[in-house]
């Protein structure tokens, strides 16, 4: 089987990437498959958001399709806790680090970014908050004195892989999040997203198919592109 290695884009509050949560964990399981993770940044420095009743109206028909498309749970301490509370603060950069040291002290980024996931989605947790993505660390394993170190090591660092994550994205004109690049032989190709959610076994089966065929589309990819706008 040729080697090949999934990128993908995506965003730690992106509603999307939630709802394309269980194709990612179903690819990772697939062998002669990496997986590298590029975080956009969708909601950090002037993008970040107080949580207000505009962005609560906007975010929930999305969630609600989220839902009845794959099954995926919302919690009401999301729905009518975070998505009311007037304090909290809609930051990616926090989460984006914590997913960064995670990497950096041996655990696999996408769990990490999964725990996050379910923090936000279904226990209604301020993630961009640090006593926050500390007590979350520390149910995935992590040492928490090793974690708060490494955290705020990837802090500084997190701007400068943003950056790199959006010109990877203009560079092969992808449009949101969540989005996937196949890189075989040099080669890559974007990959479908919206046709698979909710059937992650599916998606898992045509990803292994295309990595044992070998065979590749434009490497460019067309500005309609198939990522879900979030």
């Amino acid at each position: 089987m040729v080697n090949s290695t999934l990128h993908y884009f995506y965003d730690p509050l992106c509603g999307w990437c939630y709802a394309a949560s269980p194709l990612l964990q179903a690819a990772a399981a697939l062998p002669g498959l990496s997986l590298v993770l590029h975080a956009g940044g969708m909601m950090s420095d002037s993008r970040r958001q107080p949580v207000t009743p505009a962005l609560r109206a906007y975010v929930m028909p999305h969630d609600q399709r989220i839902a009845a498309l794959t099954g995926l749970p919302f919690g009401a301490d999301y729905f009518e806790g975070l998505l009311r509370d007037a304090s909290a603060v809609f930051d990616s950069t926090p989460p984006i680090a914590a997913v960064l040291a995670a990497e950096q002290l041996g655990q696999s980024g996408l769990a990490m970014l999964s725990a996050l996931q379910r923090a936000h989605y279904q226990h209604g947790w301020q993630i961009a908050d640090s006593t926050v993505l500390q007590q979350i660390a520390q149910q995935q394993g992590l040492d928490p004195a090793a974690f708060a170190d490494e955290l705020q090591r990837q802090l500084a660092l997190a701007d400068q892989h943003i950056q790199h994550s959006r010109d990877l994205m203009q560079q092969y004109r992808l449009q949101g999040f969540p989005s996937l690049l196949l890189e075989q032989n040099g080669q890559l190709q974007q990959v479908e997203v919206s046709p698979w959610l909710g059937q992650p076994q599916a998606f898992a089966s045509a990803l292994q198919g295309e990595m044992k065929s070998g065979q590749h589309a434009a490497p460019l990819c067309s500005p309609d592109g198939c990522s879900l706008p979030d």
